[in-house]
């Protein structure tokens, strides 16, 4: 038996490994009553290396006044999840089914406060929701994050 640790991550998590490639949506942040917090535009780029325990993503974010930023995460899978320890964030990521990914993480710069995030990817590989709950310490939902994509194949 192949040791967790060694096992690549294409292999230990196929619904994750089906998400590679060029994600393009909108990031659409709501209130608990549904009023809109802030939204902008999204192009993620998520990479695997064949046989790697490693996923490799970029998120740059567009908004309609010219700002942009860009966030590099790299998570190791570990023993069923993908762990997440960058500079800004700490997390881990699951499969839940066939087509559902669940992630849990926080900001190093709030750590009390939490989010957890759906990721539903559709049959055909080129549509995905995702879905975050921001909770406080006191575990209190304080904001809604709805995204959705379409990936854009390779030209």
């Amino acid at each position: 038996m192949i040791p967790s640790n060694k096992i690549s991550l294409i292999e230990a998590m196929p619904l994750l490994a089906r998400n590679d490639g060029d994600w393009y949506g909108t990031y659409l942040h709501l209130d608990p009553q549904g009023r809109i917090l802030d939204q902008h535009r999204s192009h993620l780029i998520v990479q695997f290396s064949e046989g790697a325990t490693d996923y490799h993503q970029r998120n740059i974010y567009t908004w309609d006044d010219g700002r942009e930023v860009a966030y590099e995460f790299v998570g190791r899978y570990e023993d069923g999840f993908v762990i997440y320890d960058t500079d800004r964030m700490w997390g881990k990521a699951w499969e839940a089914d066939a087509r559902t990914l669940i992630l849990y993480f926080y900001y190093k710069s709030d750590p009390e406060k939490y989010i957890y995030e759906y990721i539903h990817l559709s049959d055909d590989g080129q549509h995905r929701t995702r879905i975050w709950h921001w909770f406080n310490a006191n575990g209190e939902v304080y904001k809604h994050t709805l995204i959705k994509e379409t990936r854009t194949p390779p030209a």
